[in-house]
C-alpha cells in the first residue's frame, strides 16, 4: 500500500550529495503529499541556489518511481528558515558558537598535517594530492586545505572544481569521492586570478577554512602550506596546536638547507615534525636511475631533524601529466605508482603523535 511513511523510507535511503547523510536525517523532507497514484515531494534546501538541486530532483524522482503504485512524482524545493539552518548545523556538530576570546578547539580530525617545503617548485602540492588520495584509499577520511592562498593548485591536481555552497556562515567543501573534502581559494575566484591580500586577510581566510568549514568528522587533514616560512604557517601554528608537520624537499642542498629552516619554525610553533618526502628523488631510464638533482638530500635532511625519510619520489612524466589533468597516479597511474604513494601513506599512517 502506498503511505507517507513508504514514501519516508525511500527517502531515508536518499543522501544529500553534499553533506552524505540521509534526506529525513537532517530534516530536509518538508512535506509528502499522496494523491491516488501521484506523489508530490517538498524538500527544504540549505539554501534556494542549491548546486545540487538536480541531482536531488533526479535521486527523489528515480528512488520514489520504483514504489509499487506510483505512477507520476513531482519533487518541488523550499529553503529553509534561518531556525531551521542553526538546527542544521548544531545537528552537524557546527552549531552557533559561544562568544569568547578564545580560539575554537578543533576536534574534527584526529590528525592535522601540514605539508611544508622550503621553496617553491619542489611538488609539495603535487605529493599533498597524492597521499591524499593513497590515503582515502587506505579508507581513511581525509580533508584537504588548500593553504598556498596564492598559489592555489589542488582544485586542479584532484580534477575537483565548482563553488563550494554557504550554509549561513559555514562553507561546504567540495567532495571527490566519499572519502576526501578539499576546501580552496580556487573555488571562489578565477583561477587565473591573483590574490592581492596583505597578512591580517591571509590570516583571517586560513582561520575561516580551519573553523568555519563543515568538515566531516575526518581522520587526516592536510593543509598544503606556501613555501617558506611566512604568515600562512604562523597562523596553523597558532590555531593547530597539535598540528604535525611534513616536510617536502628536492634533493639538492639548496632546497634541504631550506627545507630544514622550515622544521626549525616548527621548533619555534611547537608543532611536530612526522617526517620527511624526497620528491625528484631520480629519474629512471630502461632500469637505470640518473640522479639529476643530486642524491641522499632528504635522507640526510631526515637525519638532520631526526626523523624518517618516508618516501623517495621520482622525476616522472606521469606524476606531472596526472597533476596537471586532476587524475593523480595515487589512483590512476601504475601499480607501482599506486603502491609507491599508498606505502608513503601507511607510514604516515604509523606514525601517530596522539
Amino acid at each position: 500500500m502506498l503511505t507517507k511513511d513508504t514514501v519516508m523510507n525511500v527517502l531515508a535511503g536518499i543522501e544529500d550529495p553534499e553533506l552524505k547523510k540521509p534526506l529525513t536525517e537532517l530534516d530536509m523532507v518538508k512535506s509528502i503529499t499522496i494523491e491516488g497514484s501521484d506523489v508530490t515531494v517538498e524538500i527544504n534546501l540549505t539554501t534556494p541556489d542549491c548546486p545540487m538541486k538536480a541531482k536531488i530532483r533526479e535521486d527523489i524522482t528515480a528512488g520514489v518511481s520504483a514504489i509499487d503504485g506510483v505512477t507520476s512524482v513531482r519533487v518541488k524545493f523550499d529553503a529553509m528558515s534561518d531556525e531551521e539552518l542553526e538546527r542544521l548545523k548544531q545537528k552537524l556538530g557546527h552549531g552557533r558558537r559561544p562568544e569568547t576570546d578564545q580560539p575554537p578547539k578543533l576536534t574534527y580530525a584526529k590528525r592535522f598535517i601540514a605539508v611544508a617545503s622550503g621553496k617553491g617548485g619542489v611538488g609539495k602540492s603535487t605529493i599533498t594530492a597524492n597521499i591524499a588520495v593513497a590515503m582515502a584509499r587506505l579508507g581513511r577520511k581525509v580533508g584537504v586545505l588548500d593553504a598556498d592562498l596564492y598559489g592555489f593548485s589542488l582544485p586542479r591536481m584532484l580534477g575537483v572544481d565548482g563553488q563550494p555552497t554557504v550554509i549561513d556562515d559555514k562553507i561546504i567543501p567540495l567532495r571527490k569521492g566519499d572519502n576526501i573534502q578539499i576546501v580552496s581559494m580556487g573555488f571562489f575566484i578565477n583561477e587565473d586570478e591573483p590574490v592581492v591580500w596583505r597578512g591580517p586577510l591571509l590570516h583571517k581566510a586560513i582561520k575561516q577554512f580551519l573553523a568555519d568549514v563543515m568538515w566531516d568528522e575526518l581522520d587526516y587533514l592536510f593543509m598544503d602550506l606556501p613555501p617558506g616560512t611566512g604568515d600562512v604557517t604562523i597562523t596553523i601554528a597558532q590555531t593547530v596546536p597539535s598540528a604535525e608537520l611534513l616536510v617536502v624537499t628536492t634533493p639538492q642542498a639548496t632546497a634541504t638547507h631550506v627545507a630544514g629552516r622550515v622544521a626549525k619554525v616548527a621548533d619555534k610553533t611547537n608543532l611536530t615534525v612526522v617526517g620527511v618526502i624526497e620528491n625528484m628523488a631520480y629519474f629512471e631510464v630502461n632500469g637505470q636511475r640518473e640522479y639529476i638533482f643530486g642524491k641522499d638530500g632528504g635522507k640526510d635532511l631526515a637525519r638532520r631533524l631526526n626523523v624518517p625519510l618516508l618516501g623517495e619520489i621520482p622525476l616522472a612524466t606521469a606524476i606531472r601529466e596526472g597533476a596537471d589533468i586532476g587524475k593523480p597516479v595515487a589512483s590512476e597511474g601504475t601499480e607501482d605508482q599506486i603502491s609507491l604513494f599508498e606505502n608513503i601513506a601507511r607510514r604516515l599512517d604509523q606514525r601517530d603523535q596522539r
